[in-house]
């Protein structure tokens, strides 16, 4: 146990370097690391919003919206579905009272008519024989008209779905934007809690996160224009929309393709012109189906419209406008981006965005597209900029605890175990140093929780090197030599220390696998601290104890006691 091989002792001294040299940059200002060489590490550790400051802001989903865009669909469903069954109606399904009402036009097909539309219902919570229930109920009403209502069941489904969604939708978005461990977490049945570390300004995240963004391309009318539709009257599958240049354009109502074909979205610039474009990719099927409609309306321009849902207007303080009611003033954000001419089919599924965008627009409307279209819009709530001075405090604290622990470590490792307590003092920093290279390499985050996993990890290390010495005093009172005891006394105490650890770290990952915010950051440090506890409690100590025994054998051919 006591014997390192050339390879394993160079192995070991290579590893604490590397750990040295990695956890260094943390100890310097970023303007002090850029005069440094560029073979030297220079990465930090990110901290957390409670160390730095940062961002918090708390988004409700737009419930009404949702149920109103449902509706919507529903309607096109009910329309879809009696089309199909080859069912005529007195009229369109329309929407009276939150729900979706139609009339057959032949009172025959009343009883098929009904069938039909209740293959439209989903359960809800179980199978329909097991206590499920439906999120539509449909039901027939005097004078041979049939209602199709959403459900309260229904609807909770339907948010629950919407306010998931918007979570990872809100994650991917802030990712896209290099932001370090975001706490993102559901609170309550409609609301989402976004904490963003380092933001100062929050306008970019909160144009970021809190638009729809989503993407379709519709076709425009091939002779008539927005102007003579206005003077005249707006074609029936129509309507006008603003367009980016400050006209409007008339825009066919049905899909070419929608954003949910999209699969790519990326900024870019324009090589003729050097001008910010956005470039974008369909999937398979919206390449087949952007590939048809373009083969077939060669010549016939088409519309690339940006819709960002409803939007909360805000005053020169970007306060929300509130009515007379007091309900906050919102406007349906829906404009067409370009409306190019098809020169030719496009059938290679790619294509490009460009207009009056600046690099920052391109790059933010990307992101959208990218992270897909939120279910609904969010409204912001509760905003709040954590200050700095809350980080350095509590950096402050940290560390003047640190220092305390610290020094009554030493005190009494020293007293109580003499040069062996200096050891593991040094295996106990080289752990630290390991710690904060490994949360460097891997791009982590420092929090509050963080440091506390640290300073546990500090305690755990040493728990470790006493567990061996007191092995050894063991094994010295048995009659063993000094040199049997150390190498019996490293034996028996490794079994030990590997499952006591291997405990402590299923549960740390557990805690990153389910746990948020704090509890990840503290799952983090105690788990990546125990891993490098193992290392220098058992190798490194090992290795200096080998040293000093060696050193001892050579000047004197005897080995006092250690301990």
């Amino acid at each position: 146990m006591l014997h390192f091989s050339k390879w394993k002792i160079i192995t070991i001294i290579g590893i604490c370097l590397l750990g040295l040299l990695g956890g260094i940059p943390n100890f310097f200002d970023k303007d002090s690391l850029k005069s440094w060489p560029g073979f030297l590490p220079t990465r930090q550790i990110g901290l957390g919003l409670d160390l730095q400051g940062g961002a918090h802001l708390l988004l409700a989903m737009d419930s009404k919206e949702l149920r109103k865009d449902w509706l919507k669909t529903v309607k096109g469903d009910v329309r879809a579905k009696l089309r199909k069954s080859k069912i005529y109606t007195a009229a369109r399904p329309a929407v009276v009272d939150n729900a979706i009402r139609v009339r057959p036009a032949k009172t025959s097909d009343l009883g098929r008519a009904f069938k039909e539309l209740q293959s439209l219902r989903e359960v809800i919570g179980g199978t329909g024989s097991l206590g499920g229930s439906y999120d539509l109920e449909i039901k027939q009403l005097a004078g041979g008209v049939i209602e199709v209502r959403p459900t309260e069941a229904g609807l909770k489904a339907k948010e629950s779905s919407a306010i998931s969604a918007s979570i990872e939708t809100v994650r991917k978005r802030i990712d896209e934007l290099g932001t370090k461990e975001p706490n993102i977490v559901r609170q309550g049945a409609s609301r989402i809690l976004v904490q963003v570390p380092g933001v100062r300004d929050p306008q970019e995240l909160k144009d970021t996160i809190g638009q729809t963004g989503s993407l379709t391309f519709q076709f425009v009318h091939p002779t008539m224009t927005a102007a003579e539709a206005k003077r005249t009257r707006i074609p029936s599958g129509y309507i006008i929309l603003p367009s980016n240049d400050g006209g409007d354009e008339l825009i066919q109502d049905r899909l070419i393709v929608s954003g949910e074909d999209l699969v790519d979205a990326q900024p870019g610039f324009d090589s003729r012109n050097s001008e910010p474009v956005m470039t974008f990719r369909f999937n398979q099927h919206g390449a087949r189906a952007f590939g048809r409609a373009t083969s077939k309306n060669v010549g016939r321009r088409f519309a690339i419209v940006l819709n960002n849902g409803l939007v909360t207007q805000r005053d020169n303080e970007g306060k929300p406008l509130r009515d007379a009611k007091g309900d906050v003033i919102k406007r349906k954000e829906i404009s067409v981006i370009s409306a190019p001419v098809i020169r030719e089919p496009i059938l290679g599924g790619t294509g490009q965005i460009s207009g009056s965008f600046t690099a920052q627009q391109t790059n933010r409307l990307a992101i959208q597209v990218r992270s897909g279209a939120l279910p609904a819009s969010l409204d912001i709530i509760e905003e709040r900029i954590v200050g700095p001075s809350l980080g350095h405090d509590s950096i402050l604290a940290g560390e003047t605890a640190a220092i305390i622990g610290g020094i009554a470590v030493i005190g009494f490792m020293i007293f109580a175990y003499g040069l062996f307590g200096i050891f593991a003092i040094i295996a106990v920093g080289l752990n630290i140093a390991l710690i904060l290279s490994l949360m460097s390499w891997l791009g982590s985050t420092l929090t509050l929780p963080g440091i506390a996993g640290i300073v546990l990890t500090v305690g755990m290390a040493v728990d470790a090197n006493v567990l061996i010495y007191e092995r050894i005093s063991e094994e010295i009172r048995n009659g063993k030599s000094p040199t049997a005891a150390i190498d019996s006394g490293f034996s028996r105490a490794l079994g030990t220390i590997v499952d006591s650890n291997l405990t402590t770290l299923i549960a740390g990952l557990v805690m990153f696998w389910l746990g948020s915010g704090p509890i990840r950051g503290f799952a983090v440090t105690l788990s990546l601290g125990i891993m490098t506890t193992v290392f220098t409690a058992f190798t490194v100590t090992r290795l200096l104890v080998s040293l000093w025994l060696k050193a001892k054998k050579k000047k004197s051919n005897t080995v006092p006691a250690p301990i």
